[in-house]
């Protein structure tokens, strides 16, 4: 394995401040931990999060993923001035995010207005081997002079949710003169907090404790010679009652094991469990251009972080556990964008995202009930408890003064079928028969339940009406192909597998017979394009092209009302090329590219999902030039040179669609008739692509060239795969020619 890329960000700009505390976020499923600066600087947005904790802050509102306690802040001075680095002058300086261990490491040397000369090292992880431990480890030199500092830390609970207080102080205690505890419960959900921290400081050090205004703290102070280094470590554990009896005590029992060991031999524990993340999952890429590598280690980094692989009952937000966009929620990016990581590398993780729907069956069938509805309607926006959490009206028109109603929860009801979508895929990867016949049989039959309720008759058709598909600059539509075959999908799959389980339904098989029947399927007009829905191709064109320049920004909302954006061809993220990126051999080739083509000059790419998907859908057409630049373009939608990408969190699905279009689309990978197939399409810029896989229980690697594919099986039974058409038998080691 060689080694990972560096992210790094070596210029301090107010401007981008939080963009890279998401991007620097660290984490490990349970935790996430913003990489904001020690010191406080105006608008930096300081964030921690544990899986699952949410809250409302009112009655009225959705739930927040709770901002917690911050313990990673602190003011420092040196010869009794704040330190900042907007004061004095840095004369060098490096902040990197190395992805390969899991730790933040900043260090520069800054000058004082007086012209004496520090150097300064900050080092934080959050542990990969532990999931409710985190430490930092500050080094202050003092590189000219004596010099006299002082750090004060501890827990501040000052954190809220852009300005909502979500918990209330129980307690703040310390601990015999070297621990500091606060414990919280959140206002609404009753979720007890206990985060507890430990100050290591040089023995000559004056220590002293207060507390205030919710924050616990410590004033550390310390005499220091020229070139003597300053060394102050903090060690934290983070326990909730979601996971514990008694998470005040198991904290601190934690707590009082840990901190014995110190920074370095507890980073060492972690970063020899990312060193295992790494030989497992890593994909190694030779590329012309090193970025295509950094883009791809970042996007597999974050998706581990950001999943709770530890407990099923919590799934993953839009933004992961890296900031607040979106208010944690977790929608269909993580079925159809995230998902696919896990089922192929690690199926147990893909399968625990499943419970969690599973989980909350109960919840989607009142949902529905609510709605008109049989079997199980999910929300758009789900958090702990299972129901919707959409918020019911977007932000305030600032020219107009209105809110405008959000349609999402009402009508963007493909999520429904992308949660079968990913059981059937579950399945096919797995062959997990103890699953299948219990929760996923259940998510079928729930779900295909809906979709034949949801139908109405024309003629002697069923149509879906009033939906919204992916693509969301289109509502209120009638018959989108996305949805309609997706839908289909869902009936189908649901009758197969009860058929093959000898579920006896009598009702529900003649339901959903007649359903895939009569459903209405669009197909290609004379022209070969399929109508995203029933009136889409008869609307007006404009010339998209500004849109396309500014495009993630929805610029061209600034110019139309959502309203007149609705009225015309205008896509955020092509519906039907998602389709065909699901569905590879649902139409013929051309009828493929031919649609890529023209719903591309359509579609603005205002979502971070629509890019990869695009590089997809190309790269199986051969377009190389254009698959690799969709690729490119979606790897900076987070690493871009914009300095608000990512401000309120990463996007969580975007980095999915990172792993994705190497898979399936350079790779060419797909699981059809019970066996991998792969015919590659690597770019031109590309000399090698290798990476492993989990399939049906066996442990593979696989290596790409222009030339050739190497298949190797490291553990389990023989497997039958195809490569370009041919089939081989994989007892060991598989190679082969490709052809170009």
């Amino acid at each position: 394995m060689k080694n990972k890329q560096v992210i790094y960000n070596n210029n301090f700009d107010l401007h981008s401040l939080n963009k890279f505390s998401s991007v620097m976020t660290l984490g490990n499923g349970y935790l996430g931990v913003r990489a904001a600066y020690e010191e406080y600087y105006t608008g930096q947005t300081r964030g921690m999060y544990v899986a699952g904790v949410y809250n409302k802050a009112s009655a009225n509102d959705t739930s927040d993923l709770v901002n917690l306690p911050d313990i990673f802040g602190m003011l420092i001075e040196i010869d009794g001035k704040i330190f900042s680095m907007l004061e004095g002058q840095v004369l060098s300086y490096q902040r990197a995010l190395i992805v390969e261990t899991g730790e933040l490491r900043r260090e520069f040397i800054w000058k004082n207005k007086t012209g004496a000369r520090f150097q300064f090292v900050f080092q934080r992880f959050v542990a990969k081997d532990r999931l409710h431990l985190l430490a930092s480890k500050v080094t202050i030199t003092s590189l000219d002079q004596q010099a006299r500092i002082k750090i004060i830390t501890g827990i501040d609970a000052q954190q809220t949710n852009f300005g909502r207080q979500h918990l209330i102080e129980e307690s703040v205690r310390v601990f015999n003169e070297e621990i500091l505890q606060g414990v919280y419960q959140t206002t609404e959900t009753g979720i007890t907090i206990a985060i507890a921290a430990s100050i290591h400081a040089p023995v000559a050090s004056r220590i002293s404790f207060s507390a205030k205004n919710r924050q616990l703290n410590a004033a550390i102070v310390q005499d220091i010679a020229k070139d003597e280094p300053f060394v102050f470590e903090k060690i934290g554990t983070v326990y909730t009652s979601l996971e514990s009896e008694n998470p005040e005590s198991d904290g601190l029992a934690d707590l009082k094991v840990n901190r014995l060991l110190g920074y370095e031999a507890l980073f060492e524990k972690s970063a020899n469990a990312w060193q295992e993340f790494w030989l497992q999952k890593g994909i190694e890429i030779q590329s012309t251009d090193e970025f295509d590598q950094t883009a791809m280690d970042f996007a597999l980094y974050h998706m581990e972080i950001m999943t709770p692989a530890h407990d099923e009952r919590f799934s993953v937000g839009a933004k992961g556990l890296t900031g607040e966009g979106y208010k944690g929620h977790v929608f269909w990016d993580t079925e159809i964008f995230i998902a696919p990581f896990h089922l192929f590398t690690e199926p147990e993780t893909a399968k625990k995202l499943l419970r969690y729907r599973y989980l909350h069956l109960q919840q989607a069938k009142e949902k529905a009930a609510q709605n008109g509805y049989e079997g199980a309607l999910f929300p758009w926006e789900s958090a702990l408890s299972g129901k919707e959490e959409t918020p019911e009206f977007a932000a305030i028109n600032i020219r107009t003064g209105t809110r405008q109603k959000v349609a999402s929860s009402l009508s963007e009801h493909h999520i429904v079928a992308d949660i079968a979508f990913l059981v059937v895929q579950y399945f096919q990867n797995t062959l997990d028969q103890e699953f299948m016949k219990n929760e996923g049989l259940a998510l079928l039959k729930e779900t295909a339940q809906f979709w034949i309720s949801r139908t109405v008759e024309e003629g002697n058709k069923l149509s879906i009406k009033d939906v919204i598909g992916p693509d969301e600059y289109t509502e209120h539509i009638d018959n989108n192909t996305y949805t309609n075959y997706m839908a289909y999908y869902n009936v189908e799959q649901a009758l197969y597998f009860m058929d093959q389980f000898e579920d006896s339904d009598e009702q529900l098989v003649s339901q959903g017979m007649d359903f895939l029947k009569r459903l209405y399927l669009p197909v290609p007009n004379e022209d070969k394009i399929i109508p995203q829905d029933d009136t889409f191709l008869s609307k007006p064109e404009i010339d998209l092209t500004p849109y396309k320049q500014t495009q993630g920004s929805q610029a061209i909302l600034l110019d139309y009302s959502r309203a007149e954006v609705n009225e015309m061809q205008i896509l955020k993220q092509a519906d039907t090329v998602m389709l065909l990126y699901l569905f590879p051999d649902l139409f013929p080739k051309e009828v493929v590219a031919k649609n890529l083509h023209y719903y591309e000059e359509h579609t603005i790419h205002d979502s971070s999902l629509s890019k990869a998907i695009h590089a997809i859908v190309a790269a199986r057409c051969g377009d190389d030039e254009v698959a690799y630049r969709f690729f490119k373009e979606a790897c900076l939608i987070d690493l871009g040179p914009n300095p608000h990408s990512s401000d309120e969190g990463i996007h969580a699905a975007s980095l999915g669609a990172i792993w994705l279009t190497a898979m399936f689309g350079f790779a060419n990978m797909s699981q059809a008739a019970g066996r991998l197939t792969f015919n590659p399409k690597l770019p031109k810029n590309w000399s090698e692509l290798a990476f492993p896989l989990t399939y049906q229980g066996r442990k593979l690697t696989v290596k790409l060239t222009h030339e050739r594919i190497e298949i190797v099986k490291l553990a389990g039974l023989d497997l039958d795969v195809e490569i370009n058409g041919d089939q081989y038998h994989l007892s060991d080691r598989v190679e082969a020619e490709i052809e170009n």
